[in-house]
């Protein structure tokens, strides 16, 4: 029989058990559960945080084996946000999950961050339009949005404050074409790039055709950190990098690196950074 005392015990230690209910009550939006959403669908699951609300329109391929937690024989052609969810409910049977299966758009952003305490950022790189609306709501209705990037055998992590940086002053898209925009999100998330030195077979990244290689190192990196940050969020304990902080931990190159980026992407070291983007863009 399930006790969820029992099953969450090993929490208590790093968090106490006042807290270990207070992150039970807390609901979690996750949008996108592809590479990293799963991850973080799981771990935060296991934390003990038992209300969540969920997207994902797409289903599971054979492609997504190398990196994306729900992707199984088993689970080839079934809807991702389907999969998420049973495996969430086997770990705690008790959680409440609101699932939204069309993806998110203008006429369903606001149910979908209804009651929510945490925005956990986790949709495809190139779904910027999706990803604006989100941060932009979640910036009007003050929730604390996070976004953690799997970037080579790393991670990518960025914390937007409700009272601080919002997503577009950080990134500043607007008035852009996609390609730009595509260019402000590559160096927005990652300044320091510590992931291009080892990148083995350059043609694998496409643009043009919106594919790149990914690891499952990566993903995992993205739900450690995020968990962590979303506890310390939520907890209101342990010090949390708002932008326009970033992080950014390398683990093929051992490397930690914190960024400071006021004005965001309007900085000069970001301008030049988008200069050399631009240039690889174009190839």
């Amino acid at each position: 029989m399930f006790k969820h005392e029992t099953a969450f015990s090993r929490n208590i230690g790093w968090v106490t058990p006042d807290e270990q209910t207070r992150l039970r009550q807390a609901r979690i939006a996750i949008a996108g559960l592809g590479g990293v959403g799963g991850a973080h669908l799981v771990t935060l699951s296991r934390l003990g945080i038992a209300h969540f609300n969920i997207s994902d329109f797409d289903r599971f391929e054979l492609q997504n084996f190398n990196r994306q937690a729900g992707a199984m024989m088993s689970s080839i052609g079934r809807p991702k946000v389907d999969v998420l969810n049973r495996m969430a409910l086997d770990i705690n049977p008790e959680s409440d999950i609101r699932t939204f299966p069309d993806g998110i758009n203008p006429d369903n952003v606001a149910a979908f961050l209804d009651g929510v305490d945490i925005y956990v950022d986790s949709i495809d790189f190139f779904a910027l339009d999706a990803r604006r609306l989100l941060f932009a709501e979640c910036y009007k209705r003050g929730i604390p949005a996070v976004t953690a990037a799997p970037l080579g055998m790393g991670v990518g992590f960025l914390y937007f404050a409700p009272n601080g940086m919002s997503f577009e002053d950080y990134f500043r898209f607007e008035g852009h074409p996609r390609q730009e925009q595509l260019a402000r999100f590559i160096a927005g998330l990652a300044p320091k790039v510590l992931q291009r030195t080892y990148l083995a077979v350059p043609e694998s990244v496409n643009f043009g055709e919106q594919r790149g290689p990914s690891t499952a190192m990566a993903c995992d990196l993205c739900a450690g950190v995020t968990g962590t940050e979303v506890l310390k969020i939520l907890l209101g304990r342990g010090k949390v990098r708002a932008a326009p902080w970033g992080m950014q931990f390398d683990a093929y190159r051992q490397k930690l690196s914190f960024t400071w980026r006021p004005l965001g992407n309007a900085n000069p070291i970001q301008q030049l950074m988008l200069m050399l983007i631009r240039a690889q863009l174009k190839r």
